[in-house]
């Protein structure tokens, strides 16, 4: 569920994969009396779907700050083995997304992809793909002048404390 608005505070919006869903609720807490703290209401998946969802998620209303994320789900392996968004292709669309969030007036703040261990994940993921994706991200944020939250590597040192075994996702705390 969405919060409230209090209308003398600013909107944000939180964008991104289960990641985001985990971390919501803490952001939510801190910034409460601060700012109005919304998130999509789905996962937001790879940047295809992105594409297909943003008008939706962003709706009628301004928003001040929008965070968003897309990675996780771009360069997850499908059954035939291939990357479901090819980096070239997440490149491309990374960039009308990022055009399409410019044209909101928000305040942007790109969320760089968290790490993935090591081990069979299902989907499959690599975390040179984390770092090769992310770089690319990071290409576009520069370009556009978009902050950016180095959430990677404000994770990697400490994985072991935050992440689940063999996953990719946090722990409570982890997402805390």
């Amino acid at each position: 569920r969405q919060p409230a608005d209090d209308p003398k505070l600013p909107r944000v919006l939180l964008i991104g994969d289960s990641i985001s869903m985990g971390y919501t609720p803490e952001v939510q807490k801190l910034l409460a009396g601060k700012a109005n703290v919304h998130r999509i209401p789905t996962n937001g998946g790879q940047t295809t779907k992105g594409l297909e969802n943003l008008k939706a998620w962003l709706g009628d209303g301004k928003w001040d700050v929008v965070h968003f994320n897309w990675g996780l789900h771009d360069l997850k392996f499908g059954n035939d083995g291939k990357k479901l968004v090819s980096p070239e292709d997440y490149e491309k669309n990374l960039r009308e997304l990022v055009s399409r969030l410019k044209a909101t007036n928000a305040k942007l703040i790109w969320c760089a992809t968290t790490p993935v261990p090591d081990g069979d994940l299902k989907p499959g993921r690599k975390n040179s793909d984390v770092l090769a994706y992310n770089a690319i991200a990071r290409k576009i944020m520069d370009e556009h002048g978009v902050a950016i939250d180095e959430l990677y590597e404000f994770a990697l040192p400490q994985l072991k404390e935050i992440q689940l075994p063999n996953n990719m996702h946090f722990s409570p705390a982890g997402s805390a």
